[in-house]
């Protein structure tokens, strides 16, 4: 087969897996609309916490199941691992409708969750069809799948409402069904058209597969990949009550704005592949974790009013205070004046503003020390947090980790070339935890600071941390590899 026609049925199931990733990931983040929407409207009577496991438990699935998922797709192909896996999981979701109570909800959940795995069988099969100069841009292209999120968020509710005209009841039943067919569709065409394609004389056994887990450089990507998928999965969820509690937006406008995170994230990540192709992985995430330490040190700011002390007027002698009027006092024969406050009108601005007056402390006839206070000053500063700026923020961060997500997996397929789903499985494993955890992590910093922003502050914390190992394992690197390190620093990373 010649170089063109092998690339060209690359490029064919480049675009099978990317296809069928954007619909499984539709489907890994349905919860997110649907059970809000059932509470919502009073179908369903479920407490908070039995709404948290609902939207937790397909995350859940989809991230434990995707290590166990990489190795059959190392040992068997992505082929009939990916078409079985769409089909499979089209079963609970043609169940859904019949679901009549949390439990039975929430095993139909834990079950189509597994949808969630297609990343861990995507990105061994991708990488495997790919030359190695190839590698970035092809698993950033198949990455964008991540999209299949804002789908659903964009499209989802407006499904809902129109299915629900007729029969507000039961219309909802409508959504899983058409997601569930189109998890068939898309399963037949795969089993249809894919080739299938394996590692090469792969004779080893489980046990000798996992034994790469052992690396460090492994738990090392993992970690950058819990902050660039995790947060923005934990994220695609955690903007929309973020947006509607700070900044009072309708139901609908904070949708669209948490679409507006998701999908540029997504998009941009084959953008991400190209860049690592260009200038090397390493390089790429030291840009990505920098820009996540700035951006969300700059959101992590809250919307507040602080009202602390400011410049007060003190005597300039000892003597007696003769006279006492709000703008002025008087000690023996000298005046000292006082300024007023000036009520300002609250105004939507970018950068914080500041009002500062003084108030007398002392009464006329009183007797005061040198140096003694006679009105105290008050500073009020008050930050807006300007929407427009905020959402101007979380779009360039997410970004930002929509090209750390293609640049992370950029490095699989040079370190460990014949564990690539195996590894990729972790990794993905790892990252989709962030996205269950996340929101369990943001929501305790929330109850314990009363601040939406507080979990900014974990995200700034473990950017910080990302990026300071990572700059430590290069440093090591450097020392030790002089003078021929840029020519061989991609493939001699630290373990």
């Amino acid at each position: 087969m010649s170089q063109s026609n092998s690339l060209s049925q690359s490029h064919r199931i480049l675009f099978l897996n990317t296809l069928a990733f954007t619909v499984c990931f539709a489907c890994w983040t349905l919860n997110g609309v649907l059970v809000t929407f059932l509470v919502d409207n009073g179908i369903f009577k479920w407490s908070v916490v039995q709404v948290g496991w609902l939207l937790g438990i397909p995350i859940l699935t989809g991230s434990i199941m995707r290590l166990p998922i990489g190795i059959l797709t190392d040992k068997f192909g992505g082929k009939y691992v990916f078409s079985i896996l769409l089909l499979l999981c089209s079963i609970p979701l043609f169940l859904l409708p019949l679901a009549d109570s949390f439990t039975m909800f929430a095993i139909l959940s834990f079950f189509f969750g597994m949808v969630g795995t297609s990343f861990a069988v995507g990105i061994g099969f991708t990488s495997i069809w790919y030359p190695k100069e190839w590698q970035g841009r092809a698993l950033g292209i198949f990455g964008m799948g991540n999209a299949g999120a804002a789908i659903t968020t964009f499209l989802a509710p407006s499904l809902l409402n129109h299915f629900s005209i007729e029969d507000p009841q039961n219309g909802w039943k409508l959504l899983p069904l058409l997601y569930g067919a189109a998890l068939v569709i898309i399963g037949i065409i795969f089993l249809i058209f894919a080739k299938n394609k394996k590692i090469e004389n792969q004779t080893k056994t489980v046990s000798q597969m996992l034994g790469s887990l052992k690396s460090v450089r492994v738990w090392r990507f993992g970690a950058y990949y819990f902050l660039v998928f995790g947060c923005f999965v934990a994220y695609s969820q955690w903007l929309l009550p973020n947006f509607m509690n700070v900044y009072q937006t309708s139901l609908v406008m904070g949708g669209l704005f948490a679409t507006m995170f998701s999908l540029p994230s997504g998009v941009i990540r084959a953008f991400g592949g190209f860049l690592s192709d260009k200038y090397g992985a390493r390089k790429v995430m030291y840009w990505v974790l920098s820009s996540s330490v700035i951006l969300s040190s700059l959101l992590m700011i809250p919307k507040m009013d602080i009202t602390t002390a400011g410049p007060g007027v003190m005597a300039g002698k000892k003597g007696i205070i003769t006279s006492v009027s709000d703008t002025n006092v008087k000690i023996g024969d000298k005046d000292f004046a006082i300024n007023q406050k000036v009520e300002k009108p609250i105004e939507s601005t970018i950068f914080p503003t500041k009002n500062s007056w003084q108030e007398v402390i002392v009464k006329e006839n009183q007797e005061v020390k040198k140096k003694e206070l006679v009105a105290k000053g008050i500073t009020a500063i008050h930050f807006d947090a300007n929407m427009w700026v905020y959402l101007i923020l979380v779009i360039l961060i997410g970004i930002s980790w929509g090209i750390g997500k293609a640049a992370v997996y950029k490095h699989i397929p040079e370190y460990f070339p014949t564990e690539v789903g195996v590894v990729g499985g972790m990794v993905g494993m790892i990252g989709g935890l962030g996205g269950f955890f996340g929101p369990i992590i943001f929501g305790y910093l929330l109850t314990a600071t009363g601040i939406w922003s507080s979990s900014w502050i974990f995200v700034l914390l473990f950017s910080a941390i990302c990026l300071i190992w990572m700059h430590r394992t290069v440093t090591k690197i450097m020392n030790e590899k002089q003078p021929d390190l840029s020519k061989v620093m991609e493939r001699k990373s630290s373990k």
